[in-house]
């Protein structure tokens, strides 16, 4: 599984639901282009989340080689692009339409002494790139992208402008536990000047692989893992019990699946 804690949840309810079935399970931490090469020697049996806007050029060479084999979509919604909180549509009225930024009182409400006369945009840390700063300035947008420190600052403004109703617009991604306790809006985003990833903002696909002999050795556990499914919403609820509220993993999952027999049964 990889590392952050949305594939976790994920992982755990599949090996959980898998141990129910009578298999044994050890999860296993990866990083994510080193997974593929655990997955195609079989050293690794499953991933469960893959994004596919990050696979590097491993996977699809260990897929053409069928070392590896894609089941399918775990139908997780994910959500990238810019996101204001949901009182910022009285500050900038025409919201979610990008085209309601534009305007010279939405511009002034968001602009600080460090970004005047110019609109402050809140910015992915700057070693995470800033597609934000390329789309700003293809579509002419009177704003400074402003790097933010890390992820936890991100999430720590985002709260702190909910708080105080701050104007605040900025990057960020789903599923993420900050949406399931922050009521935000997402941007109708501006055209793409290049349908390229610097210059446009596109949710990833998210996919389930396994190793390729994993179907032969393991036939339960394989239609088990090609119907399991994730919903984003859901998983968002348990990452905020965990990152946020402290909450132990696997007590967390117990929990989820507990209650929601009527989801996984089928499954």
């Amino acid at each position: 599984m990889l590392e952050w804690t949305g594939a976790h949840v994920s992982t755990h309810i599949a090996g959980q639901l898998l141990e129910k079935l009578g298999y044994h399970v050890e999860y296993v931490t990866a990083g994510n282009f080193p997974q593929f090469s655990g997955l195609a020697d079989g050293s690794l049996s499953a991933s469960v989340e893959i994004w596919l806007n990050n696979v590097g050029d491993i996977y699809p060479k260990v897929l053409a080689e069928k070392k590896i084999e894609d089941i399918g979509k775990l139908d997780l919604k994910t959500q990238e692009g810019w996101i204001y909180p949901k009182f910022m549509e009285k500050v900038c009225p025409g919201l979610p339409d990008w085209n309601a930024l534009n305007k010279p009182e939405c511009v002034q409400a968001l602009s600080t002494p460090e970004t005047a006369p110019n609109g402050r945009f809140l910015d992915y840390p700057s070693d995470w790139g800033s597609r934000a700063a390329t789309i700003l300035a293809d579509n002419n947008m009177q704003y400074t992208a402003v790097p933010s420190g890390s992820e936890g600052a991100l999430v720590a403004e985002l709260e702190a402008a909910e708080a105080a109703k701050t104007p605040l617009i900025m990057m960020f991604w789903g599923p993420h536990y900050a949406l399931a306790e922050n009521e935000v809006g997402w941007v109708k985003m501006p055209p793409c000047k290049e349908q390229t990833n610097e210059h446009c903002i596109t949710p990833p696909d998210v996919d389930k692989i396994v190793w390729s002999g994993f179907g032969a050795k393991w036939p339960a556990a394989y239609a088990f893992l090609k119907a399991f499914k994730m919903d984003a919403t859901e998983q968002q609820k348990l990452m905020l019990a965990v990152d946020k509220q402290g909450k132990d993993l696997d007590a967390v999952v117990k929990e989820w699946i507990d209650k929601n027999e009527a989801v996984w049964k089928p499954w």
